[in-house]
């Protein structure tokens, strides 16, 4: 079986690396943006195949721990909401949590703590090429799922932010029930052994652990339970995938 799936893998690669080499010329013409989301599909689902929805992330020692855990992204919002709550300390921050959902919620960090908590350390594997480990405190989103209740036909949790892009676009992103409820899945709150650091995404964001980086939503201002995207952002599932990045971003 080992063998079996190392050769399935290095086939998913060097497919990868095939339809990538000839990404500018395809991506020109509406055919070829077809040809791309269906060619990201089924990676997707072999990616599945071969690391079951169970499936752990490695996870590491204390020794293992980098120094400085590299912020990505955003580093310091500036939106009138967020600075509110930094000069308060978050004091006042609540979590909201609805869409789809039996029982829409607002949380504190402390009642996030209550639904039960779990630490972690593993590698944060950025797009850019970068990794860094980092020992991760937080609640599992399956948590708070159980806490609110999906409602039929909920397919995805989006995750808003107070950050903004490009001057007025709200941070997004998403992902589906199943990577959600993974035990690994984290809203963390804590870096490190200390509290979650501002440059890091304080006072909570995501940590879903078999996903690069920017899947990572930092500065959690929301989470929505929807069943498409249609009518978030620009219907892609994430502000990166609005601007060309793959929604499933499996490691």
């Amino acid at each position: 079986m080992t063998d079996r799936r190392a050769f399935l893998r290095n086939t998913v690669l060097a497919l990868g690396g095939a339809v990538l080499t000839g990404c500018d010329r395809v991506s020109e013409s509406d055919t070829g943006a077809k040809v791309l989301e269906s060619a990201e599909a089924v990676t997707r689902r072999v990616q599945r195949f071969l690391s079951p929805s169970r499936a752990l992330a490695r996870e590491y020692t204390e020794a293992d721990i980098s120094a400085v855990f590299k912020p990505n992204g955003s580093i310091l919002p500036d939106t009138p909401a967020y600075q509110a709550l930094l000069r308060n300390g978050f004091a006042d921050y609540r979590l909201e949590v609805d869409g789809m959902v039996e029982r829409p919620s607002r949380l504190s960090i402390e009642d996030l703590k209550a639904l039960g908590t779990r630490t972690q350390i593993t590698r944060h594997d950025c797009v850019e090429g970068w990794s860094v480990i980092g020992k991760w405190t937080g609640t599992p989103l399956a948590s708070v799922l159980d806490h609110v209740g999906a409602k039929p036909g909920a397919r995805y949790v989006v995750f808003h932010c107070f950050d903004n892009y490009e001057e007025d676009t709200p941070y997004y992103e998403s992902i589906d029930l199943d990577e959600a409820r993974h035990p690994q899945t984290l809203l963390a709150y804590g870096l490190n052994g200390g509290g979650l650091p501002v440059a890091n995404g304080a006072p909570l964001r995501l940590r879903v652990e078999r996903q690069l980086g920017y899947k990572h939503a930092k500065y959690l201002r929301r989470i929505e339970l929807v069943s498409s995207f249609a009518d978030i952002g620009e219907g892609n599932g994430g502000y990166w995938e609005d601007n060309g990045y793959e929604w499933y971003a499996g490691i």
